[in-house]
């Protein structure tokens, strides 16, 4: 072990600020978070340095897991909101992966004006996304919105967009597809112009037709890539707190399990932390259970995550 550190005691001197920073960021806050989650922790029984006051918080164990589990409304409906997610995350993904596909396969062929294409399509991505969501929210506004004033100019009636029903959802889904497509795109774009034109060119002597060489050329050449991409939207959408909070708030019909942890760390009469913890790593356990499936699932087809 000594040799071993003598001779590359360079490379961990390298390594080792990051898995400080690591250790600080990521590693520290997830123990205690999962320690709140085995207590009782709110703002009335944590400790109080101003006040003088010591922590009076108790250790439960599996108390709110069982709590949260069982359904009840008091804790956020947790199956409920589960499904909710599950579908706010799965209609993302898919538009983000089709219509991103759509527009790499156009943007790989040779057109007039294609860096241009290329710049305007990917601006959605370069923009913050709370000024995304702000400008959305404006556009999807019930009253003054340019929405609503495109359908009362072809004589359709206006929608409360971001009130309380399921167009909410409908709305913010939209939002999330227009930021997250060009990234889809730019990933699928650098994977298609991988795939070997050789095999066109043999796909078309052997008289295959374009959607024939799509489905047995592009898309199996597109495997790696699309395994990956799937896998990182997944987690980044399950996980998309700004879209959904910035334009619609403690709405109910748009709360996902990441917006409603918020809403139990932050708001309400008794910000309870120990909930909100709670619901902290459930989303990490499943995030982890659907990442172990995906990649199980990857490596019976021949890839490697």
């Amino acid at each position: 072990m000594t040799t071993i550190l003598r001779r590359h005691w360079f490379a961990y001197a390298m390594v080792l600020p990051v898995l400080v920073v690591l250790g600080v960021l990521v590693v520290l806050p997830l123990v205690q978070g999962l320690y709140f989650s085995l207590t009782d922790i709110n703002d009335t029984n944590i400790a109080n340095p101003v006040l003088d006051r010591p922590a009076r918080y108790e250790f439960t164990g599996l108390e709110n897991y069982f709590n949260v589990l069982s359904g009840d409304p008091s804790f956020g409906s947790f199956w409920a909101t589960l499904v909710r997610t599950l579908i706010w995350t799965f209609a993302c993904v898919f538009f983000h992966y089709t219509i991103g596909l759509g527009l790499a396969v156009l943007l790989n062929r040779n057109m007039r004006l294609r860096g241009l294409y290329r710049v305007l399509l990917i601006l959605p991505w370069a923009v913050p996304v709370f000024i995304s969501a702000f400008a959305w929210k404006y556009l999807f506004n019930s009253e003054y919105g340019l929405i609503n004033w495109a359908l009362e100019a072809v004589g359709l009636p206006g929608q409360v967009w971001l009130g309380q029903s399921g167009l909410a959802l409908v709305s913010v889904v939209v939002v999330n597809v227009w930021l997250g497509v060009p990234f889809m795109m730019v990933a699928l774009l650098g994977g298609l112009q991988s795939i070997p034109s050789d095999l066109y060119e043999a796909a078309e002597m052997d008289g295959a037709t374009p959607w024939q060489r799509f489905v047995h050329v592009t898309l199996p050449g597109l495997r790696t890539v699309s395994s990956t991409v799937v896998l990182l939207g997944v987690i980044w959408t399950f996980n998309m707190f700004p879209v959904i909070y910035l334009m619609t708030g403690n709405n109910p019909h748009t709360r996902i399990l990441v917006t409603y942890a918020f809403e139990r760390f932050f708001s309400g009469a008794t910000r309870d932390f120990a909930v909100a913890s709670t619901y902290g790593v459930l989303i990490l356990s499943v995030l982890l259970v659907f990442a172990t499936g995906y990649r199980r699932a990857m490596r019976r087809q021949g890839e490697v995550l």
